[in-house]
């Protein structure tokens, strides 16, 4: 029978999670995530990790199984996140993978460049100077060491800048001679859901969504983690302006952040990485798209792939 490796994909609050168990229940079948933060430990809330609950009705995996310090690239995934689902369609025709990290998706549908992995001294060295030059520096540099990357890349994303720079001192070559993007084959279908929402209504979800993680404890947890603010684990939203908040940092009217300021700006931050994510999937001409509530047509979809 057809090996069938389901990805359910979409805007961050759109309601991928609930789907996927909905999915791998009814396929008595493993939810392997997609998403770059829920795999790191001590931050479930601000990531919006699966419940325990849930995790009790199917298995999870890549959730909560990092150190906060632990580098992860999407190359190690791609090479880890394979080899567990052809281990697990030892025993299971479907699969369900669901996240919005779109270049984790990427990575397990069309493979990724073999790019060298950076030694520690190499990324050390880098991170150091972020921490204390900030990120202008390190963008100005990389302008300079490959030029055609520096035209792409988000210039305000400092783990693509940073990585970029590593690659160029640890090869003495460009970050852009490695990014061939040649399709990799894979043993198995694969089938993309797209869930999409109204605009309002998914912001709406997003607001609530927040206002839930600050209810049930988001405030408490950033605090626990704030001594290890400067790791890129913790480079995202929810984290980045509760930190903003307990610095005491200014606005640009010049007052200090409040709490309701730095909630403002996650709910806003949330509905901005929702737009970027949209903007990366429909360029994918292979994703079919359904409300969420369309359960039953998602369903005979996936009859119809795996016949």
């Amino acid at each position: 029978m057809n090996k069938l490796l389901v990805v359910i994909l979409g805007p961050t609050g759109c309601g991928k999670s609930d789907i996927a168990v909905k999915l791998a229940g009814k396929y008595s079948t493993h939810i392997i995530s997609a998403d770059s933060r829920q795999m790191y430990r001590d931050i479930p809330i601000g990531t919006a990790a699966p419940s325990e609950y849930d995790q009790s009705l199917v298995p999870h995996h890549f959730v909560g199984n990092l150190e906060l310090d632990r580098y992860y690239s999407a190359a190690q995934y791609e090479s880890e996140a394979i080899e567990l689902i052809n281990n697990l369609f030892q025993s299971n025709n479907i699969l369900i993978m669901c996240g919005g990290s779109m270049m984790y998706i990427d990575a397990v549908c069309n493979g990724i460049d073999d790019i060298p992995t950076v030694l520690p001294e190499v990324r050390d060295e880098l991170l150091t100077r972020y921490n204390s030059q900030g990120l202008e520096p390190l963008a100005a540099e990389l302008r300079l060491l490959d030029p055609e990357y520096w035209k792409i890349v988000d210039r305000k994303n400092p783990k693509r800048i940073i990585h970029a720079l590593e690659i160029c001192y640890q090869t003495g070559k460009t970050f852009t001679s490695y990014r061939t993007r040649a399709k990799k084959e894979r043993p198995f279908s694969i089938l993309k859901i797209g869930l999409t929402r109204p605009r309002e209504e998914l912001y709406g979800r997003i607001n609530n969504r927040v206002d839930v993680m600050i209810k049930n404890g988001l405030i408490e947890e950033a605090q626990k983690v704030y001594p290890y603010k400067n790791l890129n684990s913790l480079n995202t939203v929810g984290y980045k302006e509760l930190f903003s908040y307990f610095d005491k940092e200014k606005t640009p009217s010049g007052d200090t952040w409040s709490l309701d300021f730095a909630v403002e700006k996650i709910k806003q931050n949330s509905r901005i990485y929702s737009r970027k994510q949209m903007t990366w999937f429909k360029r994918d001409n292979s994703i079919h798209w359904y409300h969420p509530d369309q359960i039953t047509e998602i369903e005979q979809l996936i009859e119809e792939w795996n016949k």
